[in-house]
């Protein structure tokens, strides 16, 4: 076989195999040139640059490439602001109301790596960037008090028998089929509008680390992630709610089963917590 053959096939292969890699994670683009993976929790943006024909031949591609960077900079930033933090409110009006938070992104930001550098036929360069969700970035955007709720798990774990057959090692919710909407921080309410779990719940510590909740799409491969993995709680959501569609509603009793399980062990804050969602 020819090397233009080879060549022909592995191309023709990623073009099948990428779609499909695609379609199982939860991806959300942002713009023409952002799209953050909530699965694998990664944000990425490219950029184009062309070279300068005012600069010396030898130096254009480079310059090239630092104008990509530039670019996709910028994309990253505009991404990152377009993603939902919680269900009321986005990393933008987060920042149009907070100059700390704009300082510390616009930090953050710079961090990014490259990931992938096309040299296109006309001379141009594409640069494609990333960065993680977890990390540093919600340390800058997430809010400093956190966890207030959880000295009442406490009390209650004192308080209440283990009346579950098990030890739940994470919390899986099917919200398939309701158009879900990932958030950074989201929520888990019951039918009578109470927190189930969120930012009160969770040690802030954890949330930075690995973010408040994991996405995915397959019940069967989020059962063996490592974020629930062992014997996860698995519960179905009845409704989202909220402007940013981010929230979900359970029923009275599971909310009910969710809170006795939480109050005899840690997983809430842990943030041990998956949505499955479409």
């Amino acid at each position: 076989m020819t090397i233009r053959k080879v060549v022909w096939l592995m191309s023709a292969v990623m073009l099948v195999l990428v779609p499909m890699l695609l379609s199982q994670t939860v991806n959300q683009a942002v713009g023409d040139a952002g799209q953050v993976d909530w699965t694998s929790q990664v944000i990425r943006a490219t950029g184009i640059g062309a070279p300068n024909p005012a600069m010396p031949v030898s130096a254009q591609r480079a310059g090239a490439i630092e104008a990509a960077k530039r670019v996709a900079l910028r994309n990253l930033l505009e991404t990152i602001k377009g993603m939902n933090l919680t269900s009321e409110t986005t990393i933008r009006n987060a920042m149009m109301e907070n100059d700390v938070i704009v300082t510390k992104v616009s930090g953050v930001v710079r961090g990014f790596t490259v990931v992938d550098t096309k040299y296109m036929s006309t001379g141009d360069i594409e640069v494609t960037v990333e960065m993680p969700i977890t990390g540093a970035l919600l340390d800058a955007v997430l809010p400093q008090q956190m966890g207030q709720a959880l000295g009442t798990l406490s009390r209650q774990q004192q308080q209440m028998p283990a009346t579950q057959t098990g030890v739940y090692t994470g919390l899986i919710v099917d919200a398939r089929g309701l158009g879900v909407r990932p958030a950074m921080a989201p929520k888990i309410l019951d039918e009578n509008n109470q927190e189930v779990y969120g930012s009160r719940y969770v040690s802030r510590e954890w949330a930075v680390k690995i973010g408040m909740v994991g996405y995915d799409k397959d019940l069967n491969k989020a059962r063996n992630n490592d974020r629930v993995a062992g014997n996860p709680l698995i519960v179905k959501a009845i409704k989202v709610v909220g402007p940013n569609k981010a929230d979900v509603v359970v029923s009275n009793d599971v909310a009910a089963q969710i809170r006795n399980a939480a109050a005899n062990q840690n997983f809430l804050d842990k943030c041990k917590v998956m949505f499955i969602v479409d």
